[in-house]
């Protein structure tokens, strides 16, 4: 499973889809959602709005409460 970031409008919390293994998204949350901070902090995979995998999801992560 790998989340991805959607694009954020005006004034709008990002928000993320969790996409899993065959490629459907089930679920979308903001970053204050439990299990996405858990997932993220072990290790998952975090992909921008177009898809490619941030290599800044360090920084991101560190945001994280």
């Amino acid at each position: 499973m790998i989340y991805k970031m959607l694009p954020k409008t005006d004034q709008e919390q990002q928000i993320f889809a969790r996409i899993d293994d065959d490629g459907k998204c089930r679920l979308t949350c903001t970053a204050q959602n439990p299990k996405f901070q858990t997932h993220i902090k072990a290790g998952a995979e975090l992909q921008d709005a177009d898809g490619n995998v941030m290599t800044d999801a360090s920084a991101f992560i560190a945001t994280l409460p």
